[in-house]
């Protein structure tokens, strides 16, 4: 960690920023000071208001209230372009370049120094080495940037950013597809701009990277202010309370309420060992017994969705093996999951989940209508026959089986979706946030319908943010940090507590092996 800098050196102040969206304030009279060569981390949950505040900064939305300085001089920037102007340069997760261009076009793209013949590729050339050079890095910026890995893509990114001579250089969420060496190859770049006096700010929901690069971290929740810190006067125990808005204290005393008594799985139905996927999840092992439900807890890009993604073969896995009812199995596609028994709710509905042009029974049959093929089709009166048994068994709010699925209220579409997986008979159900964005009476329904299908001798993994309800259903959680199960718990060891203590202080399994 660099030294510590005084406050007299704030190169950005924010004062009482305020933005609003239609039903949500996104920021409530947010303060954030960012300084001339250190790196602050800006940390938050879901719907914490980190991304609004970016966007803020970057002129990608013009805020409501409040006061931006930079240097000492109030901006208000109402393009990203006016923001690099002023100096304010952003790298996104997401790789904002053009592939099929060279890396130093992509460094000069729109902005190309020209002579009497026209592009002065000479310069280009020559200038994008000097760039990459700033950041230690050599390669062939002649060659097509597709040709390059995507820890090279960014720091093209980076330095194409700091030729708009940035003061400040925004990296959000930039190590999320970057292995072990390809961090460390980041991390030593921004340890270098911030002894050039750079700011920088870093968005990231890996809490080891944090504490790692971070001179200060900011924490927002719910659209406020929580708190600026020195990263080495915060406890990671201390942070994540922060971030969740309750102490480890409140949680004493609340344990596991095993809804279901003594329920016992009869042995695993599904092992995992090794199962990983480079860039997304570290290698974790996992067994999934019938009869029990397994939880996944974390923070928010701490690898919980990523684990489901991979058990459903949605990612493919580049290590480890799979075996249901002891003989191995390959999940390399949902395809083959849905034929070994697994099912999968996903936490995004809308975009994931229901097709909304489609009627409620046609959105419940797709998963066995998937199953017979194109040419073999669900006769009609079947179709109306288990539609109508979900919606009765599942107390689905809706006119009619043929009224169209995007008019149904959240929890109700979360019910259909349920049903259409309950309606082909799975031996694993994956729950990927089930309960997320619906009204406490849906929620309450889905926590004893995933109960009553446990009794019945399904599997179910459980993934969710809220904490409360992961112990509420769960008689094992397995914990991640950092795409990392960093520990599991046991029936008689499951509380809020306990969950929270293994997040800060569990180590990342398998480290040793990813050491270089």
């Amino acid at each position: 960690m660099g030294t510590r800098m005084p406050d007299s050196v704030s190169l950005l102040q924010l004062r009482n920023v305020q933005k609003a969206f239609p039903g949500v304030v996104a920021l409530d009279d947010v303060d954030f000071t960012a300084r001339r060569g250190e790196v602050h981390a800006l940390m938050g949950e879901n719907g914490a208001g980190k991304s609004t505040l970016i966007k803020v900064l970057t002129g990608a939305c013009r805020r409501d209230g409040g006061q931006m300085l930079l240097d000492g001089k109030p901006i208000d920037p109402r393009s990203p372009m006016e923001a690099q102007r002023l100096g304010i340069s952003t790298v996104y997760q997401e790789v904002n370049l053009v592939p099929t261009l060279s890396v130093a076009e992509n460094i000069f793209l729109g902005r190309q120094p020209r002579n009497w013949r026209g592009i002065d590729w000479g310069q280009i050339h020559r200038r994008a080495e000097q760039a990459l050079a700033r950041l230690n890095l050599s390669i062939d910026v002649s060659r097509q940037l597709s040709g390059y890995s995507i820890a090279i893509q960014q720091m093209v990114a980076i330095a194409r950013a700091l030729d708009f001579e940035a003061k400040l250089l925004v990296l959000d969420e930039p190590t999320s597809s970057l292995d072990a060496g390809e961090v460390r190859q980041l991390f030593a770049v921004m340890r270098k701009l911030k002894g050039d006096g750079l700011g920088i700010i870093f968005v990231s929901h890996f809490l080891d990277q944090v504490y790692d690069i971070s001179n200060r971290i900011t924490v927002l929740r719910n659209g406020k202010l929580v708190g600026e810190y020195r990263t080495a006067d915060l406890p990671r125990g201390q942070l994540i309370a922060r971030m969740m808005g309750r102490e480890l204290a409140e949680f004493e005393g609340q344990s596991h309420r095993a809804n279901a008594g003594e329920r016992q799985g009869a042995g695993p139905m599904l092992s995992v060992r090794g199962l990983g996927r480079v860039g997304s999840m570290q290698p974790f092992d996992l067994d999934l017994c019938q009869g029990e439900v397994v939880g996944l807890a974390g923070l928010l890009g701490s690898g919980r969705t990523e684990t489901a993604r991979l058990l459903f073969g949605i990612d493919q896995a580049d290590s480890g093996e799979v075996r249901i009812n002891s003989g191995e199995a390959r999940l390399n596609s949902p395809r083959a999951a849905i034929r070994h028994g697994l099912a999968f709710c996903p936490e995004d509905r809308k975009t994931s989940g229901i097709i909304p042009e489609l009627s409620v029974r046609e959105n419940i049959v797709l998963a066995l209508q998937a199953r017979k093929g194109i040419f073999k089709s669900l006769p009609r009166k079947q179709q109306d026959e288990i539609a109508q048994r979900y919606i009765r068994a599942l107390g689905i709010s809706t006119p009619h089986a043929e009224q169209a699925i995007k008019n149904l209220s959240g929890g109700n579409q979360q019910k259909a979706i349920l049903a259409r997986w309950l309606a082909s008979g799975p031996r694993l159900l994956i729950l990927d946030e089930p309960t997320r964005g619906i009204d406490v009476g849906a929620k309450a329904d889905i926590q004893k319908l995933t109960l009553a299908l446990v009794e019945q001798g399904m599997a179910v993994v459980f993934i969710s943010s809220e904490l409360e309800e992961v112990v509420r259903v769960s008689d094992r959680v397995a914990v991640l940090r950092d795409r990392a199960i960093v520990g599991e718990l046991g029936r008689e060891q499951i509380s809020e507590q306990a969950i929270m203590k293994t997040i800060a202080e569990g180590a990342p399994a398998r480290a040793a092996e990813a050491a270089p």
